[in-house]
């Protein structure tokens, strides 16, 4: 019996020398494994992450593949955290910025034209009928001045109230002068001319319109000779002291602009200047086909530098509002599904988190959740460190927070 239990334990003992020698020699193996080089998992190009080679070679941009390599993740490293060795950070270029605390600078870039200022346009209309005997002025731009003579029209309608108020001269009758010149003002005749008519209390044939207003003609619509009824058009004067220039911007933009916001404008016909104006009306409508909205700008032009249909380049001076967090809006990631971004969380460790953005400028973005002041990100070189991290990471970084610290990263409780 004892030699028995002898027996047993030898084949126990050599059993278990056994299994201590299989451990240290594995050991052995993988510590000489992690001693010596890596073997990558495969190559891919830098600028189109679904481009991927089992060996080395170049993009189809020419580029030198870079090599990806299996990285242990740390103890902290929660899902969708990539790692990336110092060297192939240098070699992508990845640059980083901070998640900063100020007032969103919405500038606004936009196109427009130039227009008359409508509410200084004057349309010349006649109460009368008649025939055009003299016209004073050419064509459209001819430049004229106020109260100079713009046409001599004959109306056997005038000269009949013009009778009609020599004859109740003659009889000194107050109620019928008084009617008569009430009737020859609301069919125009100047002022001068009721004047001169009571003086000498001769009919005149033909009367002078000139001009009410200083400025250049537009859409004239009559020649020498021409037959003309009340209400018809026979010309317009816009004044060219101040102008309109009309531009759209997109609708989304619409509600980051106000009346008296400061605009910049540039044209091409004034090179090395800018001009100064304000905005003066946001259309109430959106234009359906494209989806933009008009507003009105209005421009000092005393010069008369601007002309009607030049074309203008503004820039619209948004009021800034109260601080919120902002970053740069190249780090921003659009490309689908969510907007978000990748942080850099130091050590060669990135994770792509989604974030709710606000107002989105050309060099700006404003983030109403899913970051934190003085947090980097990453902007540049980040769509390819976001295509490795959205394979494993569950974006579920907007947990709820505490008020206090919602008010300090600018997002909404």
């Amino acid at each position: 019996m004892n030699n028995r239990r002898k027996i047993l334990l030898f084949i126990a003992l050599g059993i278990a020398i056994g299994l201590c020698a299989a451990l240290l020699l594995r050991g052995d193996r993988d510590q000489s494994a992690s001693g010596g080089q890596r073997k990558p998992l495969y190559w891919v190009a830098p600028m189109d992450p679904n481009y991927r080679r089992d060996k080395p070679g170049k993009s189809p941009m020419g580029m030198d593949l870079v090599p990806v390599y299996e990285e242990g993740k740390g103890a902290g490293d929660a899902p969708g955290t990539v790692r990336i060795s110092p060297e192939v950070v240098n070699n992508l270029g990845v640059r980083t910025a901070a998640v900063e605390l100020g007032r969103f600078d919405a500038e606004i870039r936009t196109v427009g034209y130039v227009q008359y200022d409508e509410k200084q346009l004057v349309q010349i209309n006649p109460r009368v009928e008649g025939w055009i005997e003299k016209l004073y002025v050419n064509a459209d731009g001819d430049p004229v001045s106020r109260g100079m003579p713009l046409y001599t029209i004959y109306s056997p309608e005038l000269v009949n109230a013009q009778e009609e108020l020599v004859l109740a001269l003659k009889h000194n009758n107050r109620l019928l002068i008084r009617a008569a010149r009430e009737r020859l003002n609301a069919l125009q005749l100047p002022r001068s001319a009721i004047d001169r008519l009571i003086k000498t209390r001769k009919v005149q044939r033909t009367v002078t319109v000139y001009a009410p207003q200083s400025g250049v003609v537009d859409k004239l619509q009559v020649r020498e000779g021409i037959f003309v009824k009340p209400g018809m058009t026979i010309l317009s004067i816009g004044a060219l002291d101040t102008v309109w220039v009309i531009g759209e911007i997109f609708a989304r933009q619409a509600a980051q602009v106000n009346k008296g916001d400061p605009v910049t404008m540039r044209l091409e016909y004034l090179p090395g200047q800018s001009l100064t104006g304000t905005v003066d009306y946001i259309y109430p409508t959106v234009n359906q086909a494209t989806r933009t909205a008009q507003i009105r700008t209005r421009f000092a032009n005393r010069d008369h530098q601007l002309k009607p249909n030049m074309f203008a380049q503004l820039t619209i001076h948004a009021r800034r509002g109260q601080q919120t967090l902002l970053i740069p809006a190249a780090a921003l990631i659009r490309t689908g599904g969510k907007p978000r971004v990748v942080l850099a969380l130091g050590d060669g460790r990135f994770k792509s988190v989604n974030v709710k953005t606000g107002r989105i400028g050309e060099q700006q973005v404003e983030i109403l959740a899913g970051l934190r002041e003085g947090e980097r990100i990453v902007t540049s070189a980040q769509f390819l460190i976001d295509s490795e991290s959205s394979k494993t990471s569950d974006f579920m970084r907007m947990e709820p927070r505490h008020p206090m610290q919602h008010d300090q990263r600018g997002e909404r409780p």
